[in-house]
């Protein structure tokens, strides 16, 4: 009996050390480090200008007019992402479409059409593919430089700005690959599109 005891009381002072240990002290001390050291990271890399909350660098977000830089297909599923209300109850959502499925042909057949639509300038230049396919999470908020450069006359247009203008946005909010080795270069559009707008200098 007292052996049976001495294991539970044991068992419970581990318990109780680990909870405090793991539950609490280090939660705490990464969520304190973490905003001491990267605390807009930490804060999921919100843009505010003038204490005024844009959006989040890591987020996309739709554009679709003439003067704007757009991003990739967002998957906004209706019936997915929205209540019998009609209220989003989804930013957006994943695609679990099969590239072969005839719903992602034709979703890229559409997206193809407006691109070619918003750009008769390009004739027969290939599309980027980014602008035409989705992201795996539908969330990607970034670009290829080559899909920002393909876009670049029709924003100039439509702005009434010179081209290199334009490019020289572009250039400044794009990232280069990490340690100039890993991953590729990227160009975030919604940076972009405060910059073109005067918000982000």
């Amino acid at each position: 009996m007292k052996l049976i005891k001495s294991v539970w009381s044991k068992a419970l002072v581990a318990l109780l050390l680990f909870t405090l240990l793991c539950g609490l002290i280090y939660p705490l001390a990464v969520t304190g480090i973490s905003q001491l050291l990267f605390h807009n990271q930490a804060n999921g890399s919100i843009i505010e200008i003038d204490g005024k909350k844009y959006g989040s660098a890591l987020l996309a977000q739709q554009f679709t007019g003439d003067g704007y830089l757009w991003g990739r297909i967002m998957n906004l599923d209706t019936k997915t992402c929205t209540d019998s209300n009609g209220k989003a109850m989804l930013y957006a959502s994943p695609s679990n479409l099969s590239p072969a499925s005839d719903r992602y042909q034709e979703l890229v057949k559409e997206r193809v059409e407006k691109i070619r639509a918003a750009h008769p300038e390009k004739r027969d230049t290939p599309i980027p593919e980014d602008l035409v396919t989705c992201s795996g999470s539908g969330l990607d908020p970034d670009i290829s430089p080559a899909a920002a450069e393909y876009q670049v006359e029709r924003i100039a247009k439509a702005r009434n700005m010179p081209v290199q203008q334009v490019r020289d946005i572009v250039a400044k909010y794009t990232n280069g690959k990490f340690l100039k080795v890993f991953g590729e270069d990227t160009v975030n559009v919604l940076k972009v599109n405060l910059a073109l707008d005067g918000i982000l200098k």
